[in-house]
């Protein structure tokens, strides 16, 4: 009896390491990494480097074409509605958050920041081609929405 048991464990864990690891996981994984990588959206103002932690994909920003004020002060989260995040610094700062790839080159389930006004939108990301990124940002429902095409920059 004992033996039976041992061999039934056995045999269950066995088929839930197969059954995780296999080849179409690993690939699906490999094809979400294609969104690892510094990006620049089409307005040239900033650059946003995502980076996956767990199963989920983040970017922030990591160059700011005028990361200063006129007066010389660091470029800070002013618009934020909570007046607790108006000192954050812009540089560094996470906009895109919990992206999960979904597979067919897309990423969902995420938001995107918008630091010129303060708001935060639903997001979906899909990979046009190995260097371009097109970005949607929406309210409710992807139709109502903005896309903003990002390119992906030389490391």
């Amino acid at each position: 009896m004992k033996k039976t048991a041992v061999f039934s464990i056995f045999g269950w864990v066995l088929f839930v390491l197969l059954t995780s690891f296999s080849p179409s996981s690993l690939l699906q994984t490999e094809e979400g990494d294609a969104l690892v990588g510094i990006w620049m959206p089409s307005h040239g103002k900033a650059k946003v480097k995502i980076t996956k932690v767990g199963t989920k994909y983040y970017g922030k920003i990591v160059w700011l074409k005028e990361p200063n004020y006129p007066d010389g002060t660091k470029k800070r989260d002013k618009n934020n509605p909570d007046a607790k995040m108006h000192d954050t610094p812009l540089l560094g700062y996470k906009i895109l958050k919990d992206f999960e790839y979904k597979g067919k080159k897309t990423w969902e389930n995420g938001t995107i920041y918008d630091p010129e006004n303060g708001s935060t939108y639903s997001c979906t990301v899909k990979l046009t081609d190995k260097n371009t990124i097109d970005v949607r940002g929406y309210i409710g429902v992807s139709m109502i929405g903005r896309t903003d095409t990002w390119k992906r920059l030389k490391q």
